[in-house]
């Protein structure tokens, strides 16, 4: 249950680094150059200069695949005196949900002709050898609460602070206050990493307009995307920033030819389905909203059609998803088969079988099948990973 404060979010966020400062002889920030690091950055480079503690370390991992402005963003910020850490350009492994031929993709991949070059600075690492615990295609979910553990090993007891805002999205809010996770004193807006590491959320509960309106009063610097995406029309929850090709941020891929018709460019060459991407990732025919499938067809025989016209690895993945999911509900009543379709709220809501949800899964290449229920394995990702290149080698 949200408990109301008797301070604004500004003063419980003031209160919270203050606490981090206090406490932990280092620490970090997590940057992406979007709206919510970039206000966190700026309050956290506000008590460091107070403590007389800078530069501050600041980590930010480069996607390559990212808008201009937001690249000329963070150079900014790492041109500052008052900021030194980690700007990564290293090959890791990164969801294609655009194509059924490249369901992965490997931003600063060797060998590719990469959107754009890696900046002229000096805190930008590019040599896979520079972290330990650093392997080529390792997945963005993996580096970070590595880079956090080497940091604290090798400079002791360290807060990384993460500008993350639960009223994004139900799941943000239910992973900060779960009851089984350590925190730091009991602090719900903390998460124990390790002995030596915290993560810390000062504006977990931030809304967007409270990003918006700090910003504006202390004429604090952001990213410039912002103000090309107010012009083309988006609401302020409509501005996020991210890799472009993941199985949520698909749709926003139209936005790159618009903002920036030259990155747009460069992307549809760097990987597979941008273009295909950018057109149907909001239609029926990725089943954004609603599916449809062709007159006259079930929807059990439109699923298998959808399987048959699927490279074979991505096939037999879905396959072995769809025979675990007829088999659960099997033991729930189903024995002769699930319909081809059910009520659509207990669809919506995962209530209920049909093959109406196994297409609309296949329609919106949904690789991990969380429309069915589904999560990602860290085993079955390289596995399949593996098996998908060894089959687009044998292509070439």
């Amino acid at each position: 249950m949200k408990k109301p404060l008797p301070i604004n979010v500004y003063e419980a966020a003031l209160e919270r680094v203050s606490q981090v400062f206090d406490t932990f002889p280092n620490v970090t920030v997590s940057f992406s150059g979007g709206k919510d690091s970039g206000v966190l950055l700026n309050l956290a480079l506000e008590e460091a200069r107070r403590r007389g503690r800078l530069p501050l370390t600041v980590l930010f991992v480069d996607l390559e695949a990212q808008y201009a402005h937001t690249i000329e963003y963070v150079e900014r910020v790492f041109r500052r005196d008052d900021v030194d850490g980690y700007w990564v350009c290293l090959p890791l492994n990164l969801r294609n949900s655009v194509s059924q031929h490249q369901p992965f993709w490997t931003c600063w991949e060797p060998g590719e002709s990469w959107v754009r070059e890696p900046p002229d600075l000096p805190e930008v690492v590019r040599e896979e050898s520079f972290f330990p615990f650093f392997r080529r295609e390792m997945e963005w979910e993996e580096f970070m609460p590595a880079f956090s553990d080497w940091y604290s090993r090798k400079h002791g007891l360290t807060a990384n602070l993460i500008g993350i805002r639960t009223d994004e999205s139900i799941n943000r809010f239910r992973t900060l206050h779960r009851e089984d996770k350590q925190t730091w004193g009991g602090r719900k807006w903390t998460t124990r990493s390790s002995d030596s590491c915290v993560l810390a959320y000062p504006i977990y509960d931030w809304g967007v307009k409270d990003v918006w309106v700090a910003n504006g009063k202390f004429g604090w610097d952001y990213n410039r995307t912002y103000d090309l995406m107010h012009q083309a029309g988006l609401t302020l929850a409509q501005m996020r920033l991210c890799q472009p090709y993941g199985d949520d941020q698909r749709r926003g891929l139209w936005l790159f030819k618009i903002l920036e018709p030259i990155t747009w460019a460069r992307l549809v060459g760097r990987v597979q389905g941008a273009n295909f991407g950018a057109r149907h990732a909001s239609s029926t025919l990725m089943a954004f909203r609603r599916a449809e499938k062709p007159e006259g067809m079930i929807w059990e025989g439109y699923a298998e059609f959808l399987l048959e016209t699927m490279p074979p690895p991505l096939a037999e993945h879905y396959r072995r998803k769809i025979d675990v999911f007829l088999r659960w509900w099997a033991k729930k009543g189903f024995p002769e088969g699930v319909p081809d379709e059910a009520d659509p709220k207990l669809e919506s809501g995962k209530n209920a079988p049909s093959w109406r949800r196994i297409a609309k899964v296949l329609l919106r290449g949904d690789y991990w099948c969380k429309g069915l229920s589904f999560s990602m394995t860290k085993r079955e990702r390289e596995r399949q990973t593996i098996r998908a290149l060894k089959y687009l080698d044998g292509r070439k």
